[in-house]
């Protein structure tokens, strides 16, 4: 079974969470744009972007590009905390952005049950 990406609640999602990226890293220091800033934009891209690309998939295919878009979200939950660590982003945005990414988590976790 082939799934459309754009109709799945994980890949909009994930691509709400890739434009919340975008949007803070605008705050980030100059010096930063080459190191963190590059990390967190390709990890933050690449959670939609295994979902879409698996999603042309088998399902058993698509449940390994599930596994590595769940993988980039705990690295881009991660290197947030870096961030929030050097001050590039307050409590307050770190919170909204990690319960976001959490329920991305969740709701990714439940589909890719589904799938097997």
């Amino acid at each position: 079974m082939r799934h459309n990406y754009k109709n799945l609640k994980i890949w909009q999602i994930g691509i709400e969470i890739a434009n919340d990226v975008s949007d803070i890293l605008l705050e980030f220091p100059k010096h930063e744009r080459f190191d963190l800033s590059s990390q967190l934009s390709r990890c933050s891209v690449s959670i939609p972007s295994n979902i879409a690309e698996g999603s042309s998939r088998t399902d058993k295919s698509f449940s390994h590009f599930i596994d590595i878009s769940l993988g980039s979200s705990f690295e881009l939950i991660t290197q947030l905390i870096v961030a929030k660590h050097r001050k590039y982003i307050n409590d307050k945005k770190f919170n909204k952005i990690e319960t976001k990414i959490e329920e991305f988590q969740r709701m990714t976790m439940g589909f890719q049950n589904g799938l097997k």
